[in-house]
């Protein structure tokens, strides 16, 4: 069974009887278990759950009422919470925690007949851009196990790059979708903010978070942002009732797309072969028919200072609700508010706690206006200036990620060096843009990201224009000898 079918491919050959959802799962959960490069991208997996929920996928099928993705594998971030199975967040601290109900983008994932075959590997609590920061254990690159898969979503990206499963669902708020995607060589989306609920998923941020697609197509992209998009009416900052639309996705052609490349993101943080392979990759693009010109965006310097205040600010108001009053580990014998207050210290992995108290700081009496007032400005200033460029362009376009995949352990001590991997793609988290990574070729023999953003709620455009410009520049994939898994 090819595991570098597309989930569109795999959906077509289900609808034939050509292939059935059980023997599909089975053989998907098959390679979970074997975890092939040992690249610990998964955490957790129900084989019973699965295989109940694929037989329910095959009498949809075949009563005809599937859906587009109905029967296809997916797999989980397992900071989104799935229904009687437990919900980590990549952390000790809630290693234990069985989830009682499902997050909305699962519910539309199960009614759509799609089946969740396990969760993903993560930074703990989403905090992080190499999968290093887990409490069990990094994630590794499907291209060459030495090297990092980003984060802070790097299971979910790495399970699709090494062809474990066709679809996954990450969460994006400082680039933890599409960074990961780069270095893995896949697409990976990340929705206008609002566009997809984000319920059930363990807050980080929760002004800059959203839940997203990886996939190895942008078609497959688009199909999964179309099932999870949608009205929640339990959701207080859902932006519309409409699903993102496939319509027209095969219709934009290339002539006459306009591009904007900001200066402020060409600079020296972008490593020169990388630098090299999007000048080609954006030559191609204007041989096809479109224009890209460079673009004056002074406050995206500040994009990563700003991220570094707002994020960890939220963050440290989002986990106070592990107090130990209403989570927590009861010690018999002992005061269950002041054990579980020191076991919260132990549990919690270092950068969590260099966040905390970072975003505690900021937010502390004295210091609210001179830090995250201050970020808050500079952060609606920064916006103001991408609505002007978006208002002449179709798309803001740069390098996903400054660098290639790097060794795990080389950055590790390096907090400042991790956080300005983030320069390209905090910026449409602060401003709540759709965006999205492309595979756009190899530099050092390892994959570079396109990173493309678009006006909010334009994400069907985004996606239009993304489709044609991957008909032109191709898909990547890991070389049999590269150490990786084929």
């Amino acid at each position: 069974m090819p595991g570098w079918a597309t989930a569109s491919e795999l959906a077509g050959r289900l609808r034939s009887r050509e292939l059935g959802c059980v023997e599909l799962t089975r053989e998907t959960l098959n390679r979970i278990e074997e975890d092939p490069g040992g690249l610990g991208a998964f955490l957790s997996s129900d084989r019973g759950e699965a295989l109940r929920a694929a037989e329910e996928a095959q009498r949809m099928l075949d009563a005809g009422t599937a859906g587009p993705l109905t029967g296809v594998p997916l797999a989980v971030k397992d900071n989104i919470c799935v229904a009687e199975g437990v919900t980590t967040a990549g952390s000790r601290l809630l290693e234990n925690f069985v989830s009682p109900y499902d997050a909305t983008v699962i519910e539309k994932c199960r009614e759509a007949g799609m089946v969740i075959v396990g969760k993903t590997n993560l930074d703990e609590f989403g905090m992080g851009s190499s999968n290093e920061n887990s409490a069990f254990g990094p994630v590794r690159n499907p291209w060459n196990p030495a090297l990092t898969a980003g984060g802070s979503s790097g299971g979910s990206a790495a399970a699709v790059a090494a062809g474990i499963v066709p679809l996954s669902l990450g969460s994006d708020t400082g680039g933890s979708i599409r960074f990961p995607a780069a270095l893995c060589g896949i697409v990976g989306f990340k929705p206008t903010y609002g566009r997809v609920s984000r319920r059930g998923l363990v807050a980080f941020a929760s002004s800059l978070d959203q839940i997203g697609p990886f996939a190895r197509s942008v078609e497959d992209a688009a199909l999964l942002a179309h099932t999870i998009s949608g009205d929640d009416p339990r959701e207080a900052r859902m932006r519309t009732e409409a699903p993102i639309s496939l319509g027209g996705l095969r219709d934009r052609p290339l002539s006459g797309l306009r591009l904007a490349w900001p200066q402020q993101l060409a600079g020296p943080e972008v490593q020169p072969s990388i630098r090299a392979t999007f000048e080609v990759a954006i030559s191609r693009l204007i041989e096809a028919g479109c224009t890209c010109e460079e673009v004056d965006l002074p406050m995206i310097r500040h994009g990563v200072s700003t991220y570094y205040i707002i994020a960890p600010s939220e963050a440290s108001s989002n986990l106070a609700r592990y107090d130990g009053i209403r989570f927590g580990r009861q010690v018999e014998g002992t005061d269950h508010v002041a054990t579980v207050a020191k076991t919260r210290g132990a549990l919690l992995g270092h950068e969590v706690k260099l966040r905390i108290i970072a975003g505690t700081y900021a937010l502390s009496a004295g210091y609210h206006d001179a830090y995250f007032a201050k970020a808050q400005r500079v952060r609606q200033r920064m916006t103001l200036e991408m609505d002007e460029v978006l208002a002449q362009y179709d798309l803001i376009v740069s390098p996903t990620s400054p660098v290639v995949a790097f060794p795990i352990g080389s950055a590790e001590m390096d907090h400042l060096t991790l956080k300005q991997l983030d320069l390209c793609t905090i910026p449409a988290n602060l401003g709540g843009y759709p965006s999205l990574s492309l595979p756009c070729g190899l530099a050092e023999g390892l994959p570079v990201g396109l990173g493309l953003t678009a006006q909010r709620g334009m994400d069907e455009s985004l996606l239009a224009a993304a489709w044609s410009m991957e008909q032109e520049l191709g898909s990547v994939m890991p070389p049999s000898d590269a150490g990786g898994v084929r």
